[in-house]
């Protein structure tokens, strides 16, 4: 019998916390095995100016072929950013290829926020992106996201029905877990939870400035949660509570905004 197994699809970045180097040591602490698949190799965030970047959209593939000759199965797939049509279309066949009635696939949809999609974020991408949901048990968009997925202007919302509107009309697309992150409400954040039509709002306070990372932090504590057994609204709950002690902990020791959330000295509360 061998340990719970997640995969991780994201680009690799190895200074400033984000992406997999935030996502693989929080896993790992919740007792899971934890894998990865590269879109990318970053030496540090594109936040800096200076950063070396190997895009590895033509490795990808050879790179999957290993798990399938080896047959190896995951009980969990979280994907990240996504940085072309090529990437995603190559992500759709690996959820092809290795979701089972048995595992979850988590889709953090990495296209844009505060209203804008990323400059280099095309039509095409949008449209393949759209074709990841019958996939997805869970995915994790913030507001800018959920318009873009569900085809609407961007327009910013705290209402309650209007929220589950959009909701409900992305899990009509094939999720039936839902959080839309990072809404502003006065000095609060808003997490709205959709669970098969159930309906949570979870708030939290604002602290200091937009951090780096802050959603593959998110991502991975529900995606270790949600596979050691906690219903959504806990792995949610779980993961907006350490995110909020991280983000503290960073302003505590002024920490860089760009250089993500300083979470190692929280992460043994994560494998109690």
């Amino acid at each position: 019998m061998r340990e719970k197994r997640i995969v991780l699809v994201n680009d690799v970045t190895g200074l400033s916390r984000c992406s997999v180097a935030c996502q693989l040591p929080i896993i790992s602490s919740m007792g899971i095995e934890t894998a990865f698949v590269p879109t990318a190799i970053l030496s540090i965030n594109t936040y800096h100016k200076d950063f070396f970047f190997d895009d590895y959209t033509s490795k990808m593939k050879d790179y999957i072929e290993t798990y399938k000759k080896m047959n190896i199965d995951f009980d969990g797939i979280c994907s990240g950013f996504l940085g072309s049509a090529k990437q995603i279309e190559i992500v759709k066949e690996f959820f092809k290829d290795f979701k089972t009635d048995k595992n979850f696939i988590l889709v953090d949809p990495v296209m844009g926020d505060h209203g804008k999609l990323y400059p280099t974020y095309t039509q095409e991408m949008q449209e393949k992106m759209r074709e990841l949901m019958p996939y997805a048990t869970i995915v994790t968009p913030n507001l800018t996201e959920l318009c873009a997925l569900i085809d609407e202007t961007y327009h910013e919302t705290t209402y309650k029905e209007e929220l589950s509107r959009m909701c409900q009309k992305l899990s009509q697309m094939g999720p039936q877990y839902i959080v839309v992150t990072g809404i502003s409400v006065d000095d609060q954040i808003l997490n709205f939870i959709y669970d098969h039509g159930h309906i949570e709002m979870l708030y939290v306070k604002r602290i200091g400035e937009d951090r780096s990372g802050t959603g593959d932090v998110i991502s991975a504590v529900i995606a270790g949660s949600y596979l050691k057994g906690e219903s959504f609204l806990e792995a949610v709950r779980k993961s907006t509570d350490f995110a909020s002690k991280c983000i503290q902990h960073s302003v505590d020791i002024d920490a860089h905004p760009h250089m993500g959330l300083c979470f190692e000295p929280l992460l043994k509360e994560l494998g109690d």
